[in-house]
């Protein structure tokens, strides 16, 4: 046990955050060149570092592969801990500058599809009228992507479609979720196409064109399945899968395709004039929309008035 003590006491005397952050980088980019050049480094500087950090951990932390490095089960669990480490040490410094030079602070938000359309740029706007000097950052992604990174501290905030409870997903990392509000699915289609001029479309009729569906692991993707199964009907043949709204919205303007969003991020499209929602009565529940933080986690007082922006446009 003494040993064990004294190895451990070791270890972090002889880690330096220099090393943290190459490692974090060479992980990040799986290319020990791709870190180097991004920070600024020789090539042999930087494998230096990952030796020096093998030694520390008396292991492997990446094995080579035909695209670079990946990580080894042990670079896994060290990235993990790496990443907990910066995020605390970025909330450290945000709070050091804020104690020493007044600072607004700075937001780390991550959002899924059913935020980034209207809700997300909303309450930003918000926050920025109550508060014009906060820094926010918005990082888009998937669910299995951005709730890692919030249980890490990558990002403060997730905002969009809560996962269900009975969803492994939903317990898998120490999150707590704050529901906003119920939304639905929307089926739409490019304002300018004939289809957008059709009246009473029902799913069937819309099941041999062309479609816009979420990626597997998206969570609207389930939604948009059991809406297919509900109707009798098969998922349609010519699709193209995605969740970047930018390229969903270019692909209905471009063709006539079809695509589902949720409905509060579809009215804002609709609003514009590039979209039309057809009157689908197929179309269900896509499920609770809000804002999920670390679990026990004191928050920023610029992520507490992130949250109160939030609950303003949610209310609206």
């Amino acid at each position: 046990m003494q040993q064990h003590r004294l190895s451990q006491i070791g270890l972090s005397r002889s880690l330096k955050l220099s090393q943290l952050l190459i490692f974090d980088r060479v992980l990040e980019t799986g290319s020990i060149l791709h870190a180097a050049q991004e920070m600024r480094l020789s090539q042999p500087a930087v494998t230096k570092v990952i030796q020096e950090l093998e030694i520390s951990f008396q292991g492997a932390l990446f094995a080579r592969s035909n695209r670079g490095v990946v990580p080894t089960d042990l670079g896994r669990v060290v990235g993990r801990r790496v990443k907990s480490l910066l995020a605390e040490f970025r909330h450290m410094t945000e709070e050091v500058d804020q104690f020493r030079f007044g600072g607004a602070g700075h937001i780390v938000v991550g959002t899924l599809i059913s935020a980034s359309a209207h809700l997300l740029p909303a309450a930003i706007t918000k926050l920025k009228e109550r508060s014009p000097d906060v820094l926010v950052t918005v990082k888009e992604g998937p669910t299995a992507q951005m709730f890692p990174a919030l249980a890490t501290g990558e990002v403060d905030i997730v905002v969009g479609r809560l996962p269900e409870v009975e969803l492994p997903l939903s317990d898998a990392f120490p999150l707590t979720h704050h529901a906003l509000f119920e939304d639905s699915l929307s089926v739409v289609v490019g304002s300018g196409h004939d289809i957008a001029r059709a009246p009473n479309t029902s799913l069937r009729d819309l099941a041999t064109m062309p479609w816009i569906l979420p990626t597997t692991e998206s969570p609207l993707r389930a939604a948009v399945e059991k809406m297919f199964r509900a109707a009798g009907l098969q998922l349609p043949s010519d699709l193209v899968e995605s969740l970047s709204v930018l390229t969903n919205l270019g692909l209905l303007l471009d063709a006539p395709r079809v695509g589902v969003m949720p409905h509060v991020a579809a009215i804002q499209f609709v609003r514009s004039g590039l979209l039309r929602i057809l009157d689908i009565r197929e179309t269900g529940s896509f499920g609770t929309v809000g804002y999920s933080v670390r679990s026990k986690k004191v928050l920023s007082p610029a992520c507490e008035a992130f949250i109160e922006c939030l609950h303003a446009v949610a209310k609206s």
